[in-house]
């Protein structure tokens, strides 16, 4: 079967080459020499992480052992990055973030440590977890369950704790939280439904439900359940209004529309909208 995924990559690369010579090499070892997806990923991913401990081609077989295994993750890589595509409108093509996008990274390498700690190699799964933060600023902890089509845009200082949950066709910025609330233990974190978008800055604490569809306003501080379809915002966060489409992940639109502004108002009382 035709991966249409990777051959777009292969073109969009093979044209960059061709533009700019001073790249060509470094393509043709990321992409044009790798025979599939999940090789020119294990190639990016040690590219980045290896350090003096793991070196990258030792890296490079510990997660092309993972993608091998478990083709679901390849799966997850694919989608992922037709919602980057499809969400971001400063990508061009599928080559940008498997290249460039340190939050496609960072969601992938958390595939990789997720992968391990699942399978009972959980010293290896935080040593992945640290080298991500170190290298892209997102913390995301192993234990994490994390679904596909995900955006995280630009991505830096998110944070996500271990029993934390996030469904399908999810949208966020940088600086989210999705942490606990202090030193309860167990099940602490969030579990964030379809289509959930949030905005950059937000902070998302204990565990709670965000339901399919909600939209979190940049900034705010979210301690209890959000209903489905609900937009939220401010601090402590407070439903505000509904958002414009069923699941705000894949449009990403950031802004609270006209409708919410004054309804946000009319809720807290005059003042800027």
């Amino acid at each position: 079967m035709t991966d249409h995924i990777w051959q777009r990559v292969r073109e969009e690369v093979a044209r960059d080459a061709a533009q700019e010579p001073a790249l060509a090499s470094f393509l043709h070892s990321v992409v044009l020499g790798h025979p599939d997806l999940e090789s020119s990923l294990a190639h990016i991913l040690a590219s980045k992480l290896n350090s003096t401990t793991l070196t990258e081609l030792t890296l490079f077989d510990m997660i092309k052992a993972a993608l091998d295994a478990e083709p679901g993750i390849g799966i997850a890589v694919r989608e992922d990055l037709a919602a980057v595509l499809s969400r971001d409108p400063a990508t061009r093509g599928y080559s940008q973030p498997l290249l460039y996008f340190k939050g496609f990274h960072a969601l992938q390498a958390h595939r990789i440590a997720h992968w391990y700690w699942i399978h009972d190699r959980q010293a290896l799964a935080l040593y992945l977890q640290s080298r991500t933060s170190e290298a892209f600023a997102v913390d995301i902890h192993p234990g994490a369950r994390i679904g596909k089509g995900i955006l995280f845009d630009h991505a830096t200082s998110i944070v996500i704790g271990e029993t934390a949950v996030i469904e399908d066709d999810f949208s966020m910025l940088h600086e989210v939280t999705l942490g606990g609330t202090g030193k309860v233990g167990g099940d602490r974190h969030p579990k964030i439904g379809r289509g959930v978008m949030i905005g950059a800055g937000a902070k998302v604490l204990g565990n709670i439900k965000v339901g399919e569809g909600a939209k979190i306003g940049a900034g705010s501080v979210v301690l209890s359940d959000v209903p489905a379809f609900t937009t939220v915002a401010g601090v402590p966060a407070r439903p505000v209004s509904y958002p414009a489409h069923a699941h705000p992940a894949l449009d990403l639109e950031q802004e609270l529309i006209e409708s919410e502004r004054r309804e946000r108002q009319n809720a807290w009382g005059a003042g800027p909208a």
